[in-house]
């Protein structure tokens, strides 16, 4: 079954529509179902049978996993035997019946316009304020900040974002989405400024020979990775005296103000790099009034 677990593998990265993080999510998903299977007699994959893969994800439910994760594994678990019978290793696909628990539909903290303006305006004030081997620093979280803010792109996408991929002047920034969809998102006047220091004060102090073209550059060189923009956004929550969020938080604020700035779900949900306007309507955590004042005023037999 091992040699099954690599080809699978092999036919993920071929694949687009997944993220990195995804494949290896349902790598290592994959991997523990296996080793289950292995425990409970399992020889080869045609003894994986629908009894085996209840009983692994039920396994797993008495350890106390969220919901989340274990709908992600059986989701894992349906792709890889899905496979497995379209490439000829299985008879069958035993996994059609597996059901998955659902996952219950949270909605994130969302800062107000208010305390957003207050997180961003601690940020740069920090940056304009700090001195010496803390300026760079300050000036990496100013510019982050107010990108995740002023684009409303994922913390992933922020930190892929390479130096040639902003037009500072223009106010856009180009990013690599979910599915390796590329999509061009615009940003303010406050994030240029923050950007155009960043690039002009921060980014030399850090970089060194082997940084290439990243353009937010963590404190030894190489590029700045998600859990530094979280601790960093984290930071600023508290001195900014606001919720405790997470970068993600800011996207959600972003697209909330805009909704209710008046911006349309349709532009918002192409900012957003939404796949269907159903996911927007959702994460925007739209009501029922607002909806139904955007569909009288857009919609001709309203």
């Amino acid at each position: 079954m091992d040699g099954a677990l690599v080809r699978f593998a092999q036919h993920l990265d071929a694949q687009r529509g997944h993220s990195a993080h995804t494949r290896r999510a349902y790598v290592a998903d994959v991997t523990g179902l296996l080793r289950h299977a292995v425990r409970h007699g399992a020889r080869t994959l045609e003894d994986v049978q629908l009894s085996l893969l209840r009983g692994w994800l039920a396994a797993q439910a008495q350890r106390g996993l969220a919901r989340a994760t274990l709908a992600r594994r059986g989701a894992a678990a349906r792709t890889f035997l899905r496979w497995a019978h379209r490439a000829g290793l299985t008879s069958s696909d035993q996994s059609v019946r597996l059901a998955s628990p659902r996952v219950p539909r949270t909605l994130p903290t969302v800062l107000s316009a208010d305390a957003a303006a207050r997180l961003l305006d601690t940020a740069r004030d920090d940056a304009l304020a700090a001195e010496g081997d803390d300026r760079p620093a300050a000036l990496r979280a100013w510019a982050a900040a107010e990108l995740l803010y002023g684009s409303g792109i994922r913390v992933g996408e922020l930190v892929a974002v390479d130096v040639d991929d902003v037009e500072v002047g223009e106010r856009l920034v180009r990013v690599l989405g979910k599915g390796g969809k590329e999509r061009v998102v615009p940003f303010g006047v406050p994030a240029a400024r923050a950007v155009g220091a960043w690039l002009e004060h921060g980014r030399p102090a850090l970089a060194v020979a082997s940084t290439g073209p990243a353009l937010l550059v963590g404190d030894r060189g190489g590029r700045w990775g998600q859990r530094q923009v979280r601790e960093a956004v984290h930071r600023l929550a508290a001195r900014a005296g606001v919720d405790d969020v997470a970068p993600h938080a800011l996207r959600h604020s972003a697209a909330t103000h805009l909704l209710q700035g008046g911006s349309d779900l349709r532009s918002v949900q192409e900012v957003l790099g939404h796949a269907n306007l159903a996911t927007t309507q959702r994460y925007t955590h739209v009501d029922a009034e607002r909806l139904r004042a955007v569909y009288t005023q857009a919609f001709p037999r309203a």
